[in-house]
């Protein structure tokens, strides 16, 4: 006989990071999603660069956690996977939608939604799904899921949401064909509003670009 796969809902929590405090001096609120390998409050380390009085970030933490390298040392994790990535994507748009709602930001502030690599899934996703108007979505080194389409994001492009996506010149990941399906998928998702940044670099997460996005 063969094996049958079943479903259960069940209770859970997970952690999340932040860095800075949010004060009557906060300009900016960041909601940032990290790549694959990493753990959130790690992640934080490429924004202490930022004026610390003004910047709020807040890290969600991706679920599935393992060891790195085969060494049972170091811990990364990682947001989805190619199995029952539907709902595993729902389970992590319900665990951010909490984290957004617990932090309660005032609708003052200014707010960045920044997806690194595999993070820029989750935060077009989250965007999508949740219709939330945020005043700067930015799209590092990743790719848009192929299931959002153009009226996902009809409430940003009717906004003055500001839309940026930047991909290294040497990013090992994003070779000439997929840089250009990534290119013409914007272009349909936004309407012509990303503005695409090409930088000197490989896979990697520059620290010195990200004051640009305030």
């Amino acid at each position: 006989m063969a094996p049958s796969e079943k479903q259960v809902t069940y209770q859970t929590s997970n952690s999340y990071a932040t860095l800075n405090r949010l004060t009557a001096k906060t300009k900016n609120v960041w909601m940032v999603f990290h790549g694959i390998g990493y753990l959130s409050r790690y992640f934080l380390n490429y924004f202490k660069d930022l004026p610390g009085e003004e910047n709020y970030i807040i890290a969600p933490q991706a679920p599935s956690k393992y060891y790195l390298n085969n060494e049972y040392r170091h811990v990364g994790a990682s947001w989805l996977t190619k199995e029952t990535t539907q709902a595993d994507a729902e389970n992590v748009m319900a665990y951010v939608d909490a984290v957004f709602a617990h932090e309660n930001i005032p609708a003052h502030l200014h707010l960045i939604i920044f997806g690194y690599s595999q993070g820029v899934s989750i935060a077009t996703r989250w965007v999508a799904k949740s219709q939330l108007k945020c005043d700067h979505l930015v799209l590092y080194a990743g790719g848009i899921p192929r299931e959002l389409v153009a009226a996902d994001f009809e409430f940003l492009v009717s906004n003055s949401t500001r839309i940026t996506a930047l991909v290294g010149d040497q990013d090992e990941y994003m070779n000439a064909e997929r840089l250009r399906q990534e290119s013409e998928k914007m272009e349909l998702l936004f309407h012509g509003r990303a503005k695409q940044i090409i930088f000197e670099g490989r896979h990697e997460l520059k620290k010195e670009l990200l004051h640009q996005f305030l």
